[in-house]
């Protein structure tokens, strides 16, 4: 199945849901009738992400707030002091129901889902309408599936849905970042604390890492056979030696409950779209959780939050499922990971899983466990699992949080999970965050590319080659515009593949009417 996409262009001069501007947002967007993962992943590596099956990009240099993305490198991710007080006072919880009082350790990920797209959201709902596929002719779908199918094997069958037991062990990943570009270092900070600074560490620990790295290099096959140790039981593992290598994440999160525990909590990952017998079985309920945050920790009133906005925003999704040999056991796609506390669901973190990253789109908890600041919790576990899905999939290793906001308080806590990167607007290169920082605070818009010969090299270079879809046929826009002699369209065609990148543009079914 191949792309199919309907460009709206630009839009500016309407609410931001983030400093609350009337009209300070500007951005560019398309409606998504269907789309590959592998589309959908250069799109986010270009700055584009999904609001259901809305996919919009920021005008970086003229929006009141550039929304920069930013991804984690869990192969390398160490939790600081304040993610391992979320998860030792989860696990105090559910081992003896105790519940930590003092300040939340939380922020949302996200504002409200319909605040992050504020001034498309009447667009969207009129598109979600007037956009259905089946209304675009009934032999559209059709069409494309036997274009597709020729010279393309067939999948295998999609796997069963995943349970991640509090008292499973997650696998460890090792993958080394890449496409990250070298850039001067940052310039000396001023007094006082700075973020654009590493979190410290002291001299012993540095001390210990530099030997632990040298143990390794002498046997490198210790650290194999440790993780084989792990996954036998219990009463077969030799005496434990005395380790002074910090926890790793994994072992914090899963780290053993009393049989007589309080609490049993588990993650379900169900298949959101096309949706799972599972996520059908629990949807109401689930929608239940996110009607609650919304009235609660949003203020909204109890007739906004709806079932046709929690669908449209969090269920509905563009994204083809796909189960190819070499992906993860789950397949690629739009997932609901949900937390069930004791039988019933307390959190859905809504993400989708893709050829090089699991991409968080949203987070939604019961107010009533607010205390366990879920929020963070899910972060940290939806990095686990991505370096659980890496040992099967080497070349998924990247957890992607969505915007960075640097202008915007409640969104620069994403900063604090490192080592991560943030995507240069004009080169589209990953640049490490500590880098990037000392510019933000000069200048809301930053190039973070130093090198000033530098092009954005995916660019569009040939638009006649921007593959269209009119009348019911496939051809390059270069034919499509000597049919229909129409120059009003250019400028549209244009912008679009200057923003898709040549790749996408030759790839993905821009639709014509």
């Amino acid at each position: 199945m191949a792309s199919l996409v309907e460009y709206k262009g630009l839009k500016a001069g309407y609410h931001c849901g983030y400093c609350d501007s009337e009209e300070g947002k500007a951005s560019c967007g398309m409606w998504a009738h269907s789309m590959t993962v592998q589309d959908y992943q250069d799109l986010i590596d270009r700055g584009w992400r999904r609001s259901g099956k809305y996919v919009y990009k920021p005008v970086m240099n003229e929006t009141c707030c550039p929304q920069y993305t930013i991804r984690c490198r869990p192969s390398q991710f160490q939790p600081s002091k304040s993610h391992k007080k979320v998860l030792k006072k989860m696990l105090k919880f559910l081992a003896k129901g105790e519940i930590s009082k003092g300040n939340r350790e939380d922020e949302p990920m996200e504002p409200p889902m319909e605040d992050a797209v504020a001034g498309d959201v009447a667009l969207i709902n009129k598109l979600d309408i007037q956009c259905d596929f089946k209304k675009l002719g009934d032999n559209i779908k059709e069409r494309l599936e036997r274009e597709e199918k020729k010279g393309k094997s067939a999948q295998k069958e999609e796997s069963g849905d995943l349970i991640q037991s509090q008292d499973k062990r997650a696998k460890l990943g090792s993958g080394e970042p890449a496409h990250s570009v070298a850039v001067p270092p940052a310039p000396k900070p001023g007094k006082g604390a700075d973020l654009s600074k590493p979190p410290c560490r002291k001299a012993k620990e540095i001390r210990k890492e530099r030997k632990r790295l040298k143990l390794m290099q002498r046997n490198p096959a210790g650290e194999c056979e440790g993780l084989q140790a792990q996954r036998e039981p219990p009463s077969s593992l030799p005496p434990k030696a005395k380790s002074n290598q910090p926890k790793a994440l994994e072992d914090l999160i899963f780290e053993s409950l009393p049989e007589d525990a309080s609490h049993k909590l588990e993650v379900r990952l169900v298949r959101s779209s096309p949706p799972s017998c599972q996520f059908k079985a629990t949807m109401l309920e689930s929608y239940q959780v996110y009607k609650r945050y919304q009235m609660v920790i949003h203020n909204h009133p109890p007739d906004k939050p709806t079932m046709s906005q929690f669908t449209r925003f969090l269920c509905s999704s563009p994204l083809e499922a796909e189960n190819p040999p070499n992906g993860p056991d789950c397949g690629y796609g739009s997932f609901h990971q949900q937390y069930w506390l004791d039988g019933k669901i307390i959190a859905v973190g809504v993400i989708d899983i893709l050829p090089y990253c699991v991409s968080s789109v949203y987070l939604y908890y019961d107010p009533d466990y607010s205390f366990l600041s879920l929020g963070v919790y899910s972060a940290l576990r939806e990095i686990a699992f991505t370096k659980q899905l890496h040992e099967k999939t080497p070349q998924l290793s990247y957890y992607y949080m969505g915007f960075y906001i640097h202008s915007c308080p409640k969104m620069k806590y994403k900063g604090h999970y490192r080592p991560s990167d943030l995507l240069c607007p004009e080169t589209y290169v990953w640049v490490p965050i500590e880098q990037c920082l000392p510019a933000l605070e000069n200048s809301k818009y930053c190039r973070f590319n130093q090198d000033p010969k530098a092009v954005d090299e995916g660019r569009s270079k040939e638009p006649d080659r921007v593959q269209v879809f009119y009348k019911k046929a496939i051809m390059p826009y270069g034919v499509y515009k000597k049919q229909r002699r129409d120059a009003s369209e250019e400028a549209d065609v244009l912008q679009y593949a200057s923003l898709v990148g040549q790749a996408c543009a030759e790839r993905m079914l821009l639709f014509r009417s």
